[in-house]
C-alpha cells in the first residue's frame, strides 16, 4: 500500500467504523437499561395494586399462584383493567413476601419458603391493604423479557434498528469525508513531490502554490524558499566561476603576452618588464591563496591557533604595521579602546590578516586628512572589536551583499589590485574562530565594520 491518500482514507474509515460501533453498543445497552426501567416503575403500581387486591378479596396469600398462568405471566383482576394483562410484565422478574418475610410466590419453586433478609427487604415494594402493609413485591434484578410481536419489543427492535442504520450512515459519511480530506492533505504532497523532481532535473526555483497555513503550508513555504536559494546560489556560483576565470585570466595574459615577445624576441628584457610580470604573478598567487583560505573554510577544515589574547595588544601591532602607509596618506590611525579589555580565544595570525583586509579598504576609500579608528569595548558577556573610518561610505543598496564573493560596487569593491575577496574572507574568518561581522555605514560619511567575539574564561 503505497499511496498515502488510501492510507489516510483507510484510517478515517477504520476510526469511524471504530466509533460508530462504540456509540451504537453504548446507545443500545443504555436505552435498552432505561427502556427496561421504564417499563418496570411503569407497572410496578399496577402489579402492586392488583396484589392488594387480591389480598383483600382472600385475607392472605394462599392460593396467590393462581393469579399466575403456568407460563407465569400476570392476570391484573383490578377493575379497571380487568383480564389478562400479559405482555411486559409476563414472567416479571419479581418474588412476593409476606409480613413475615418468607417468599410465598416466586417463578423459581426453590425460592418458595426462603426467608428474605432485612436488607433485601430495603430494596422492596411495599403493599398496603387499608394502611397495613401485607406483603412486599422483591424485585430479583433481572432485565425482564419481552413477549413477542408487543408493542414493547416492537419499539425496542426499532430503535435498535435506527442505531444500526446510524452507524452504517456514520460509516459512509466517515469513508466520504475520509476521501475528500485524504485527497486535500495529499495534493500539496503530491505537488511537492512533483517539484522536487523537477528541481532534480534542474529547474532550480520552482516553485508551488502555498494551499494552507498548516504544517504542510510550512513545508510548501520551505520548499519554495530551499528552491529560490538554490536558483540563487547557481546564478552566484555562475558568477564566481565568471569572475574567477576573469581575474586569473588578466594576470595570466600579462604574463603569457610577456613571456611570448620575449621567447620571439620582439621586445628585450630589462627590469621593468620582469617587475611587470612579478606583480602580475604575485596578484596571481594572492587569488589563489584568497580562493584556497575560502574553500579550506567552508569545508571546516581551516587551520586555526587559537589562543587567548588580549585584543588591545592586538590593536597596537596592526597600527604599528599599517602606521606608515597611513602617514603616507595623511590619515590619521589610532586606537580607541581600554587597555584592559578582556581577552578573547582567537587565533592572532587570522585575526591580523582580518584587521588587514579591513584596514587595506578603509586607507582606500578615506581621503587625505582623514582618520580611521581601531577599537573596543565589552557587553553582555561580549567583546566587540571595530574598525572605523570617515571615508565615502557604501551605498545602502550594496550593504546586504557586501560580504559576497566577489561583489564588485563603484563605491566598495573595485579591483585596484585586489582580489575581491577579502571581505568574504574575513567573514569566514570571524565566524570561524566563533565570531560573529557585520558593517554599518553611511554613503559619504564613512563606513564601520564590528567583530563580536565571546569574552574567554582564560586568565
Amino acid at each position: 500500500m503505497r499511496s498515502l491518500a488510501l492510507k489516510l482514507t483507510l484510517a478515517f474509515l477504520f476510526v469511524g467504523l471504530i466509533g460508530a460501533i462504540l456509540v451504537a453498543a453504548i446507545v443500545s445497552q443504555s436505552t435498552g437499561r432505561a427502556f427496561d426501567q421504564f417499563m418496570r416503575e411503569r407497572n410496578e403500581a399496577a402489579i402492586v395494586t392488583t396484589l392488594a387486591s387480591y389480598y383483600q378479596t382472600q385475607g392472605s396469600w394462599e392460593g396467590v399462584e393462581k393469579v399466575f398462568d403456568s407460563a407465569g405471566s400476570f392476570h391484573s383482576q383490578t377493575p379497571n383493567q380487568g383480564g389478562k394483562r400479559g405482555g411486559a410484565f409476563s414472567q416479571a422478574p419479581f418474588v412476593l413476601v409476606s409480613t413475615d418475610r418468607v417468599i410465598v410466590y416466586s417463578k423459581n419453586v426453590e425460592n418458595l419458603g426462603r426467608e428474605v433478609s432485612q436488607n433485601e427487604l430495603e430494596e422492596a415494594v411495599p403493599i398496603d391493604v387499608n394502611g397495613d402493609v401485607v406483603g412486599w413485591l422483591l424485585w430479583t434484578g433481572g432485565k425482564q423479557p419481552l413477549g413477542m410481536n408487543t408493542p414493547e419489543s416492537l419499539f425496542l427492535a426499532n430503535v435498535n434498528k435506527a442505531i444500526i442504520w446510524s452507524a452504517l450512515g456514520a460509516v459512509i459519511v466517515a469513508l466520504v469525508l475520509g476521501g475528500v480530506l485524504a485527497y486535500s492533505l495529499t495534493r500539496q504532497l503530491r505537488e511537492l513531490t512533483a517539484a522536487t523532481k523537477k528541481v532534480a532535473a534542474g529547474e532550480l526555483g520552482y516553485q508551488v502554490e502555498v494551499r494552507s497555513q498548516d504544517e504542510v503550508g510550512e513545508l510548501a513555504l520551505s520548499f519554495n524558499q530551499m528552491s529560490a536559494d538554490l536558483e540563487r546560489s547557481n546564478q552566484i556560483r555562475k558568477q564566481m566561476t565568471a569572475d574567477i576565470a576573469h581575474d586569473l585570466r588578466s594576470p595570466l595574459s600579462v604574463i603569457l603576452g610577456y613571456t611570448e615577445a620575449l621567447s620571439d624576441n620582439k621586445i628585450e628584457g630589462s627590469p621593468e618588464v620582469f617587475n611587470i610580470m612579478y606583480q602580475e604573478a604575485v596578484q596571481l598567487s594572492h587569488l589563489i591563496e584568497d580562493l584556497r583560505t575560502l574553500s579550506l573554510a567552508d569545508a571546516g577544515e581551516l587551520a586555526l591557533n587559537l589562543q587567548a589574547i588580549t585584543p588591545y595588544e592586538l590593536m597596537e601591532d596592526i597600527v604599528r604595521a599599517y602606521q606608515h602607509q597611513a602617514e603616507m596618506k595623511k590619515i590619521a590611525l589610532t586606537i580607541d579602546a581600554e587597555e584592559n579589555l578582556p581577552r578573547i580565544r582567537i587565533d592572532p595570525n587570522r585575526m591580523t590578516q582580518i584587521f588587514s583586509n579591513l584596514l587595506s579598504n578603509a586607507l582606500r576609500y578615506t581621503a587625505q586628512g582623514g582618520e580611521i579608528i581601531l577599537g573596543g569595548y565589552t557587553k553582555k558577556g561580549m567583546t566587540i572589536l571595530f574598525v572605523k573610518d570617515n571615508g565615502t561610505g557604501i551605498d545602502s543598496a550594496d550593504l546586504p551583499h557586501i560580504f559576497n564573493r566577489f561583489y564588485r560596487s563603484d563605491q566598495a569593491r573595485q579591483q585596484n589590485g585586489e582580489t575581491g575577496l577579502g571581505l568574504a574572507i574575513a567573514k569566514s574568518l570571524v565566524e570561524a574562530q566563533g565570531g560573529t561581522i557585520w558593517v554599518e555605514s553611511q554613503f559619504g560619511e564613512g563606513t564601520t565594520f564590528y567583530m563580536r567575539f565571546p569574552v574567554t574564561d582564560s586568565a
